[in-house]
């Protein structure tokens, strides 16, 4: 009786022990995850404030001045449920006004136009990379839950599911290319 007790008490303490490092893993997991996304914001809202420099100035044709302030001021005021939208629309206007090679040479011609090139062309490189990092924490955090252990002892406690951050973020030719 008290030998089934034991087996009992170890198997029981060998469980609890699996479930908290599941529970340690997941919650590191949650906490990957929020700093790819507080990287994500960081490098969304750098972009945004890169655009908002160059779209006022001077440097380009008032057209693309006003499409690309629009766009980068739309995109750093968007509430949370409307984010992912403004900013493909900002990868959109980017990609409009920067589809000539000569627009991106009228700007790098400019006096600090070099600069504010280079860190527009930074700013438009790393938000792909920012994006991928925080999805990819997502997918490892999503595999994790939909274990059938992790659903049945409610391991994720009252963490909300985890959204991947989907937009277009595909870079203009002229402006991402490496100089």
């Amino acid at each position: 009786m008290i030998e089934t007790l034991v087996w009992a008490a170890l198997v029981l303490g060998v469980v609890g022990v699996y479930l908290s490092w599941t529970a340690g893993r997941l919650d590191r997991l949650h906490t990957r995850m929020d700093a790819a996304r507080a990287a994500l914001d960081a490098q969304l809202l750098r972009r945004a404030s890169v655009v908002l420099e160059v779209a006022t100035s001077g440097v380009l044709d008032p057209a693309s001045s006003i499409v690309l302030y629009e766009a980068a001021h739309a995109a750093r005021q968007a509430e949370e449920e409307h984010r992912e939208v403004a900013e493909s629309e900002l990868s959109q206007a980017l990609r409009a006004v920067f589809a000539d090679a000569d627009q991106v040479e009228e700007l790098k011609a400019a006096p600090g136009g070099e600069q504010a090139a280079e860190e527009l062309a930074a700013a438009v490189r790393r938000v792909p990379m920012a994006r991928r990092f925080h999805n990819d924490a997502v997918r490892a955090a999503r595999a994790l839950r939909r274990h059938r252990k992790v659903r049945w002892f409610r391991l994720a406690g009252h963490a909300p599911f985890p959204l991947a951050f989907e937009m277009d973020d595909e870079p203009p030719v002229h402006l991402a290319d490496r100089p």
